[in-house]
């Protein structure tokens, strides 16, 4: 079970007016890379959500493939967002909180009713 990807939805919408206003260099939006040097992800809405999609795999990474998504529904505040992450090649619902530092990011999601938890650390890409 990865909740890598749960990370991967923490970086959200290019473009979403009132999601990304949490305080100054809070904004999702964008590029990010994983911590574990692993994914890249890019964040921005997709219809009425916003999406983490891969955009870039390590090679003989396992379980993940380009393309994947993460559809987020979060809402922003104090220094970050949380509220629910669907993974849909997984058919999980996460709970999710994201929190940014500048150009730092750390998603955490649980499932199974807060009992399963990871957290993963981000960078911002330029």
């Amino acid at each position: 079970m990865r909740l890598n990807r749960v990370v991967l939805f923490c970086a959200v919408a290019v473009g979403l007016p009132t999601v990304c206003v949490p305080g100054e260099g809070s904004d999702i939006s964008g590029r990010w890379a994983r911590g574990d040097g692993n994914a890249i992800v890019r964040i921005a809405a997709c219809g009425t959500s916003i999406c983490a999609v891969n955009t870039w795999i390590k090679p003989g990474t396992l379980k993940e493939k380009i393309g994947d998504k993460l559809i987020m529904d979060i809402r922003a505040g104090g220094n970050g967002y949380s509220g629910t992450a669907f993974d849909p090649q997984r058919n999980l619902t996460y709970r999710l909180t994201v929190t940014i530092a500048g150009n730092l990011m750390t998603t955490s999601g649980c499932i199974f009713y807060g009992t399963i938890c990871k957290a993963v650390s981000w960078a911002r890409l330029r």
